[in-house]
């Protein structure tokens, strides 16, 4: 994987239309994006379909990417994320929540190429959810990491929705302080 000032550089040179740099774009970070898509779909055509109007966005959007807000990696990956749970409402799935292991993902262990690949930022922030309670490590990996909304959440933990909010702002903000950010 690029650095992410190396990221940086090549949304960049992809606001100027450079297709070579769009490809290097591509190349780099295609396969972290189809996880998460993946993650939340479950579904591998519809991935590659969300996949494809990704780039499409970062392609069209690349010049109202700002540096100082986000990374490029998180950027892109919100692109992504926020097209798959659109698909997601769209279809009025609710197999999100019925699939039988759905909430075993939270709890799974990386496969050991994913293992292999972890970068330190991530291990130290596994790490730091890993501190927090087991209902609130589900919560918080089901809202992030599987893109499931606040009202499911809900319903899933029996609890109203902004008791979920609160739960999620103190688990976020145990994650930072432990992250020292």
């Amino acid at each position: 994987m690029l650095t992410p000032a190396e990221l940086v550089w090549l949304i960049a040179a992809v606001s100027k239309g450079d297709e070579a740099a769009f490809e290097r774009l591509y190349v780099a970070t295609r396969a972290k994006l189809y996880g998460v898509v993946l993650r939340i779909l479950r579904r591998q055509d519809l991935a590659e379909e969300v996949i494809q109007e990704t780039y499409v966005k970062v392609w069209n959007s690349a010049g109202q990417f700002n540096p100082a807000v986000s990374s490029p990696i998180t950027w892109m990956a919100a692109i992504a994320r926020n097209r798959a749970i659109d698909i997601v409402r769209k279809r009025g799935e609710s197999s999100i929540e019925e699939e039988p292991g759905a909430m075993d993902v939270a709890a799974e262990t990386p496969d050991p190429l994913a293992r292999r690949e972890m970068s330190e930022e991530l291990k130290r922030l596994l790490e730091c959810v890993g501190r927090l309670e087991p209902d609130r490590q589900k919560l918080v990996l089901l809202a992030y990491y599987n893109g499931w909304s606040r009202e499911q959440l809900a319903a899933k933990f029996e609890t109203p929705v902004n008791t979920v909010k609160t739960w999620l702002r103190r688990s976020m903000m145990e994650i930072r302080e432990c992250l020292g950010l």
